[in-house]
C-alpha cells in the first residue's frame, strides 16, 4: 500500500474527526470555565469549575476502563460509535444546563464518552493499516484531532457558551453518520471467533510482572504532555508573575498556540518515525525539544519568550500519536483496545499526581523553582520507562496475551 492511499482509508478519517470533536469537548470546558458558571450565578466559580473538572477527569479514567474492556470483547467499531454518541449527547445537554451540580453530572457522564474515541481509533487504524505504515496514520488522526482545541478557542470567541456546546454536539451527531462506513477490524474478528481467549481483562495488565511492566512504562512515558499542558502553560500567568514579567499572559491564548503546535509536532513525529523506523528513536528527539522549550519556559523575559517557549514545548510533546501507538502495539489483540484506550487516560489522570507533587516542591522551594523540580522528576521518570520498553516500530499486530 503505497502513503497516498492511506489517506482514502474511511477509518483514517473518521478517527481523525473523532478526535478533534473529542479534543474540542476535553478543553472546551476550560475555556468557557468563568464566563458559563458567572451566567449560571455560581459564586467562587473557581473553586467549583475544579470541582467540575476534576469530575469530568474522574469520568475519563473511569470510561478508559470501561470503553478499554468493551473495545475488546464488543468490537473496536461499536466502541468507537457509543462512545461519540455519548459525548455528543452529553455536549447538547450541557448546553442546558440550569445549576452547577447538573453541569458536573453532564461532564462526568460527557468524560466517559470522550475516554473512548481515541483508543479505539487508534487501536482500528492501528490494526487495518500496514504495519510499515501505521505511524503515518495514526500521527494524521492526532494531528487533525488536536486542532479541535484551536476551534474551541474561536469558538468561544465567537458565541455564547451554551451555543459552543450545542455546535460540539452537533459535529459529534454528524461524525455517527461517517461511522457507517467502517468496517470492524480483521484481527479482531479472527481473535473473537476463538473461544479459548480471555478478552477485554483489565486485571490482566496486572497479573504478570512483565506485562504489567509493560502497561506502567507505556503509560509513562506521556507524562510530559500533560505536565506541560495542565501545570506550565495552565498556570503561565502565575509563572509569569512569579519570573517579574509585567505583561499579562492568557493561557487561553497559551493553549492555541500549543495545540497547534501539538498538531503540526504529531504529523512530524510520525514522518520521523517512518524515517528512523523507530518510535523511539523518534521520541527521544520531542523529548529534546520539549526540554528545549522548558528552558526557554523558565528563563523567559518577556511574554513575547514565553509564548515562544510555549510553542516549542507544545511541538515538543507533540508525540501523542506515537506515544498511543506505541500502547497499541505493546499488547495482544485480546487486550489491545483495552491498554489502548486506558493508558492515555491515566496519563490524563497522572496531572493529579504531578499536582501534588508540584505543590509538595513549593513548602520550600520558590514558585518557579518548584516547577524546574516538578520538570526534572517528570523527564526522569519518562527516561525511564522509555529506555526499558521493546521497539514496536513494523510489529506484526497478529499475536494474542496469555
Amino acid at each position: 500500500m503505497s502513503s497516498a492511499s492511506i489517506f482514502k482509508k474511511p477509518i483514517l478519517w473518521v478517527a481523525a474527526l473523532g478526535y478533534f470533536v473529542d479534543i474540542y469537548d476535553l478543553l472546551l470546558f476550560s475555556i468557557i470555565r468563568i464566563p458559563s458558571l458567572n451566567d449560571l450565578g455560581v459564586s467562587e466559580s473557581a473553586d467549583t469549575g475544579l470541582l467540575i473538572l476534576n469530575t469530568q477527569m474522574f469520568g475519563l479514567l473511569l470510561g478508559g476502563i470501561i470503553w478499554g474492556v468493551l473495545g475488546d470483547r464488543l468490537g473496536r467499531t461499536r466502541v468507537l460509535f457509543l462512545s461519540i454518541a455519548l459525548y455528543s449527547v452529553g455536549n447538547v445537554l450541557n448546553g442546558f444546563v440550569e445549576t452547577a451540580p447538573q453541569y458536573a453530572w453532564i461532564r462526568f457522564f460527557t468524560g466517559i464518552g470522550l475516554a473512548g474515541e481515541l483508543g479505539a481509533g487508534i487501536t482500528l487504524v492501528s490494526e487495518l493499516l500496514p504495519k510499515e505504515k501505521r505511524g503515518i496514520g495514526t500521527s494524521i488522526v492526532a494531528g487533525v484531532g488536536l486542532t479541535g482545541a484551536v476551534l474551541a478557542f474561536f469558538i468561544s470567541q465567537w458565541f455564547d457558551w451554551r451555543t459552543c456546546y450545542f455546535i460540539g454536539g452537533g459535529l459529534g451527531l454528524a461524525l455517527l453518520l461517517m461511522r457507517m462506513s467502517v468496517f470492524e477490524s480483521g484481527l479482531y474478528k479472527k481473535m473473537s471467533s476463538r473461544s479459548n481467549v480471555v478478552k477485554g481483562s483489565f486485571l490482566m495488565l496486572f497479573n504478570k510482572r512483565e506485562r504489567f511492566m509493560r502497561y506502567l512504562r507505556s503509560i509513562l512515558i506521556g507524562l510530559p504532555t500533560w505536565f506541560v499542558v495542565g501545570i506550565l502553560i495552565s498556570f503561565s500567568p502565575e509563572f509569569a508573575k512569579a519570573m517579574n514579567i509585567k505583561t499579562a499572559i492568557d493561557p487561553g491564548i497559551g493553549i492555541m498556540i500549543s495545540y497547534s503546535a501539538i498538531a503540526i509536532g504529531d504529523v512530524i513525529i510520525g514522518l520521523l518515525s517512518q524515517y528512523f523506523k523507530s518510535r523511539k528513536k523518534a521520541m527521544h528527539v520531542f523529548y529534546a525539544i520539549t526540554m528545549i522549550g522548558m528552558l526557554l519556559f523558565f528563563t523567559a523575559k518577556s511574554s513575547i519568550q514565553l509564548y515562544l517557549s510555549i510553542g516549542v514545548m507544545g511541538f515538543g510533546t507533540g508525540f501523542w500519536a506515537v506515544f498511543v501507538t506505541i500502547g497499541a502495539e505493546n499488547f495482544g489483540t485480546n487486550l489491545r483496545a483495552t491498554a489502548a484506550t486506558t493508558i492515555p487516560n491515566m496519563v490524563r489522570g497522572s496531572l493529579n499526581g504531578i499536582t501534588a507533587l508540584f505543590l509538595l516542591f513549593q513548602g520550600s522551594l520558590t514558585y518557579v523553582n518548584s516547577g524546574i523540580a516538578t520538570a526534572a522528576v517528570v523527564m526522569a521518570i519518562t527516561y525511564w520507562a522509555i529506555y526499558g520498553l521493546q521497539e514496536t516500530f513494523g510489529r506484526d499486530l497478529d499475536f494474542i496475551e496469555e
